[in-house]
């Protein structure tokens, strides 16, 4: 309304200033053409991707998303928890890690074996090795507990357990969907995709990039 009123009054004053208000008004495209490749949808989509309610301390209120390692070291945050059940008697219990050691242990394997993995997830990674079950001594049972909703997922937990083949294909998808990573192919180019992408995140400057 204001550009109009302006418009009007350079009119009266200085008819020759007509030419340079037509450049500026076609300068900014109409708000319904900006947005007609958009649909509503997808805008409500982009809105609630801005921002989450971290689920837990080392994740970040984005989706998918964990803190750097200098953060969360800043923090003092040097065990990270996760709850898992066993596939036997389905006992749950809580596993710790310590964030430093294993960290430093899936790193160093990247490290070793980024070339030979050819951009795929090796038998250690689709097929984790789970912990013995403390209730029934059932070895290779502590199963990580996945939520449905996947903002809840306990990414780092599953990372540092080794445990990310764990997931389904979907859940992998939803991960590399929300870090902007090319989602197609099979499960275990996806888990290698996720696996470096969440390495990165916790080290930038590390062996990480594909």
């Amino acid at each position: 309304m204001e550009m109009t009123h302006d418009k009007e009054a350079s009119s009266s004053s200085s008819p020759n200033n007509d030419h340079e208000d037509i450049r500026l008004d076609l300068s900014i495209a109409p708000p319904s053409r900006r947005q007609s490749s958009r649909s509503s949808d997808q805008d409500d989509e982009i809105l609630n991707d801005i921002i989450i309610v971290a689920p837990f301390e080392w994740a970040t209120t984005q989706h998918a998303t964990i803190h750097s390692r200098d953060y969360l070291l800043s923090k003092g945050i040097n065990k990270i928890t996760g709850e898992v059940q066993c596939k036997k008697c389905e006992h749950r219990c809580n596993l710790e890690f310590d964030f430093q050691t294993k960290f430093m242990e899936i790193g160093a394997y990247i490290w070793a074996h980024k070339v030979s993995m050819c951009e795929r997830a090796p038998e250690r990674w689709r097929n984790p090795k789970l912990q013995i079950c403390p209730n029934c001594n059932q070895p290779n049972s502590l199963k990580p507990i996945i939520p449905s909703d996947k903002t809840l997922i306990n990414w780092l937990f599953l990372l540092l357990g080794e445990m990310l083949g764990c997931c389904t294909l979907e859940q992998l998808k939803y991960f590399c969907y929300k870090n902007n990573i090319h989602r197609t192919g099979a499960k275990d180019r996806l888990l290698y995709l996720t696996y470096l992408a969440l390495c990165k995140q916790l080290d930038p400057t590390g062996p990480f990039n594909r």
